[in-house]
Order: structure tokens, then sequence, then C-alpha cells
């Protein structure tokens, strides 16, 4: 740790005493030792209080931003939205109640609803029986289709080889518990005990792992994909596979139950513990169906949940860098956006719409989108693309908009939480920069503002983009140039 503050305080010196150099002699002893070219590198340092560049470094080479991308989703997303803005989901019926009894169908329709949890979801279903519904005489009706398509993960090939975990989650509107069952194992010397959160009705697991003696810590290194089986329409069978330690206790949440399944097997289960009765069919609509809404007069909302305000929902976007919720707000920026961007020609995804909206947003602030390539907001992807200059601006402009004190509130803060939590806890950056960080097996990236010596706040992006990123100690080299621009005080302008 103390080589990488020397690298910092070498930085901050030949930063301030040579002329105007585009990568400082210690930063580029830093790449040749990790073996990375400085051809992978891209940096943007600019001072917020005249707008001038102080360092540069391929500012204008489209790089692949990871989960720094997440600032700029996040800012549109607030001056589009409004930081008041909440998601939700609601429960509504045109049928009669008689003795009891729903005459009719009910649709359950999902508002792009970022926070609803299992728990919040049995809340609702409790609100129908404090109304005195104790049989549903129809179909439960499920509306996804305030999304356009209403299931975009249908046929998309997994991101990578760990397509169960929470962070591969592919939103939809309707998106309960985020699909994710709660997996807590215990296993002995020769056996193990398995429960599942929330319970749903016809699923059963049953584990096929080898037990092993290796440290509970690194139960995931024999973990492998579980196997699915639905074997009738009532019964689902998960196969834990791979082997797994003696004597461990863990707690994990999988996405492993297809979501139509997942809905429909939590509505019946959560539905008979209170006490209802149904003998319908839970059926989702399909987008033709889900457009025609009856008569406002007609249609009553029994049960609503809605998310928090997106002003503290952001917080889970940057500091978290939850990639569902993210990619969640995206699409609702191309759903209940501009009506131009919504009518744009071509424009007829949720996913289209939002990417036309945020262009629209960077144009109205003078900033150039030529390279920029937007696939889902979040960075989990290997074809967006940014620049560290255009990302620079964005956070500028972030720094001068109305709703700035929630967005910088959303941000990491150095050596205190999020992803910076455990990072440059010796620097003079800790406690006062605020900076996303951003990861992919082959990108890490830093965009945020640091303070320097001086009072003076910076905005600084900088991302590697290199198969050896990661393994090479990119992260220590991107602390060291966020290390030396805290450090630094009365730096000139680049020229």
């Amino acid at each position: 740790m103390r080589g990488m503050w020397v690298a910092g305080a070498l930085l901050m010196a030949g930063w301030a005493g040579s002329a105007y150099t585009q990568l400082p002699a210690p930063i580029d002893a830093m790449l040749r030792a990790a073996e990375l070219p400085a051809s992978s590198l891209g940096v943007t340092v600019l001072r917020l209080s005249d707008d001038k560049l102080i360092w540069t470094q391929q500012p204008d080479l489209p790089m692949q931003p990871a989960s720094t991308i997440k600032v700029l989703t996040s800012i549109v997303g607030l001056e589009r939205l409004g930081p008041h803005y909440r998601s939700r989901t609601e429960i509504t019926t045109q049928a009669r109640l008689v003795d009891g009894a729903l005459k009719g169908d009910l649709a359950l329709r999902g508002v792009g609803n970022t926070d609803i949890t299992w728990e919040d979801f049995r809340r609702m279903l409790q609100a129908l029986r404090h109304q005195g519904i104790r049989a549903l005489d129809g179909d439960l009706l499920v509306d996804r289709n305030f999304f356009r398509p209403s299931r975009i993960d249908v046929g998309v090939p997994p991101f990578d080889e760990s397509p169960e975990f929470c962070y591969n989650v592919i939103p939809d509107a309707l998106l309960i518990n985020t699909n994710l069952v709660q997996f807590d194992i215990n296993s002995s010397d020769d056996g193990f005990q398995i429960r599942l959160t929330p319970a749903l009705q016809g699923v059963a697991v049953t584990s096929n792992m080898t037990l092993v003696d290796r440290d509970c810590a690194k139960w995931e290194d024999g973990w492998k994909i579980p196997t699915v089986v639905y074997a009738s329409a009532d019964e689902v069978r998960v196969y834990l596979e791979g082997v797994f330690p003696k004597n461990c206790a863990i707690s994990t949440s999988l996405n492993v139950v297809e979501r139509a399944e997942y809905t429909e097997r939590l509505f019946r289960q959560l539905w008979r513990e209170l006490g209802g009765i149904f003998t319908g069919r839970v059926r989702e609509l399909r987008a033709d169906e889900g457009g025609a809404q009856p008569p406002s007069a007609q249609l009553r909302v029994l049960a609503q949940h809605q998310a928090r305000p997106l002003a503290e929902v952001v917080r889970n976007i940057n500091k978290i860098s939850d990639n569902t919720i993210t990619r969640m707000i995206y699409l609702t920026l191309g759903t209940i956006g501009s009506a131009e961007t919504r009518d744009t020609p071509g424009a007829t995804s949720s996913s289209a719409s939002a990417e036309q909206e945020v262009r629209s947003w960077l144009r109205e602030r003078a900033i150039d989108d030529s390279g920029l390539v937007l696939d889902n907001g979040s960075g989990l992807s290997r074809s967006e693309r940014i620049t560290p200059r255009q990302l620079a601006k964005v956070l500028q402009a972030a720094y001068r908009s109305k709703w700035a004190p929630e967005f910088l509130s959303s941000l990491p803060i150095v050596a205190i939480d999020g992803s910076m939590r455990a990072r440059l806890k010796d620097s003079p950056a800790a406690e006062t920069a605020r900076v996303k960080t951003g990861s992919l097996r082959n990108v890490v990236a830093v965009a945020g503002y640091v303070t320097d010596a001086v009072g003076e706040r910076h905005v600084v992006v900088a991302m590697i983009n290199d198969e050896r990123a990661i393994r090479a100690g990119g992260r220590a080299i991107l602390d060291a140039l966020l290390d030396s621009v805290a450090r630094s005080g009365g730096a000139p302008a680049f020229r």
C-alpha cells in the first residue's frame, strides 16, 4: 500500500513540475511495470472552477466504461423523471365482490417497480383479504407490458458463466423479489440442510453436490450452475451441482426459476397461506391484451406497492452498483420519457427510446455523442462505449444540475462506503472524494469528483481497457491517479 502512495506523491510532483505532459512518468512506469500498454489508459481530469483540462490521455477514445456508465443513466433519470418519481406495482379489477368472492379476473400489473420484495407482494395480497376477498372466481392476469417488449430476457444468451446470480438478472416491468430465491445451505460432515425463501408452490430442491474439505469462505470455487427440471405442471425440481465444503453455512440468492413460473407459484403459495381460495388460471398478458385498459371508472385499484423515490433508488445504482435496478430506470426513461424520443421512427422498444432520451439529454448540454454506444445503461455489456471526455462532461453537467445534491449523495464516498469503502484509506481523498467504480473482466474504471489540497474540486474519469486490466493491478494505477489529484494543488491547465 505504501508503494502506491509513493507513486501518487511522485505523480503529483511530476504533474506540478513538468510542462503539460500527457502521461506523467510515474503513471507510465506503473503501466510498464504492469505490462499494460499506454494505449490501454484513457483519462480526463477537469477542474470545475474554470472548466480547464488539467490532465488528459486519449480523452476522445471510445472505451468500455463498465459500471461508471451508471452515472450517466442516474443523472438523466433524475433530470427526466424527477427525484420524486416512484415506480409501482398494482392489483386491479373490474369485477364485483359478492359474498367474499370476486366475480371476475384480477390483474397484477408491473410499472417498473425497482423495490418490490416477496414480503411486499404478500402485504398486497393481505390487503385483498382485509377487503373481504376470500375467493377469486376468475383468472390472475399478469401484465408486464409497461416495457416494450415485455420480456427482454427471452432468448438472450447469458452475459457470463454465472447467469444464476443476482447481478445478471435481466429486468421486466413486474420483477417481484428480482425473481430471486434465497438458498440457505448448511452442511455437516455427511449431509445438507437446504431452505428456500420465499417458498414457491411445487418447487423443491435436491443436492447433487459432493462434500469436500475446503474453506467455507471459498464455497463458490466448486459451485456449478444448478439444474432445473420442470417435471410436471405441479412440480419443479432444482438440483444443486458441484462440490461444497463440509461444515459450512452460507446464504445466497439465485435466479433459477423461470419468471412466469416464479410469479405464479409465489402467488399461489402466498394466497393459500393467507387463507384465500383460487381455482382459476394465471395468465401472462400479451402486449395487445395488456394495452387494452378499461375506462378508469370501471377499474378499481385494490392494492398498490410504490418503490422508494428515485432520489433514494439512485443510491442503489451508484453506491451498490445494482445492474437490474439501473436497467429498469433506463427502460423507464424509454417508456415515459419525452414524447419526442418515444415517437422517434424506429424507436419501438423501450431500450431504443431510452437511448434516444439519453442522447437528447447530451445534445441539450452540448456534449458530443460521437462514438457513444449504449446497450442497457448499466455497463454490464461488452458493447457499451463512451469516451473519457464525454463522461467527464456528464459529471460536469451533473455537478451543475438542480438535482446535484441527490446525485452527489448517490456516489460512493472514498474509504467509507460502496465500492470505494476499502480503497485509498490513507489518502487525502479519503472521506472527501466521491467516485463511482467500474469493473469487468477486461475493464477497470473510475469516474467522480476529487478535491485537491487547495480546495479545488475536479472531475476525474479514468479507464483501463485490457484483458489483463484487473490481474495486472489496474485498480492500483487508478487509485494512484485519484490520490495524486487529491494531493496536488495549483496544477496548471492542460494546453
